[in-house]
């Protein structure tokens, strides 16, 4: 049986806490965080403008090869302001839940993001995990941590705080 992995990640962003959910809380915005190359195209139709529970989210990603994979994501938990939760319905993971949490800090806000997957297919899940899919997700919120700070601006002497179990 393959293992279950984690990935944390703490950012701290130099702006108000309405400001982070405003832009983290809608689907839409999501395309802007991931890498180019994922090819990230959200392919459903959106009911409200901000995330809420139950809430289906369709899209594509193409992270090997540009093979299009289908990926559907169920917004399970919100806590207006505070957290919310996805977890994957169908797509390239055994087990995908996202947890992504908010806190007011004194000159902004920290981000932090909590993700458990598993991979299919016992250990060759464990062995595409440990020669490509852990370095493609560091890749993924490397860049997600840049892209926050052009939009946002960077916390005076932050760094990128990844942290994989």
């Amino acid at each position: 049986m393959s293992a279950v992995y984690s990935i944390k990640t703490v950012q701290r962003i130099p702006v108000t806490l309405e400001q982070a959910w405003s832009f983290f809380s809608r689907p839409a915005n999501l395309k802007e965080i991931t890498p180019s190359h994922l090819g990230f195209e959200i392919i459903s139709q959106h009911h409200g403008a901000e995330m809420y529970p139950g809430q289906i989210i369709e899209y594509t990603v193409k992270p090997l090869l540009g093979i299009p994979l289908y990926w559907m994501t169920e917004i399970t938990h919100v806590d207006h302001q505070r957290f919310f939760v996805d977890e994957q319905r169908f797509g390239p993971y055994s087990l995908w839940h996202h947890q992504h949490h908010f806190k007011a800090i004194e000159g902004g806000v920290e981000m932090t993001d909590i993700v458990h997957y598993k991979l299919p297919l016992w250990w060759l899940g464990d062995l595409a995990n440990l020669i490509l899919v852990r370095s493609q997700l560091r890749g993924i919120f490397a860049h997600r941590y840049e892209a926050v700070d052009k939009l946002f601006g960077a916390w005076p002497g932050a760094q990128n705080e990844v942290v994989f179990g």
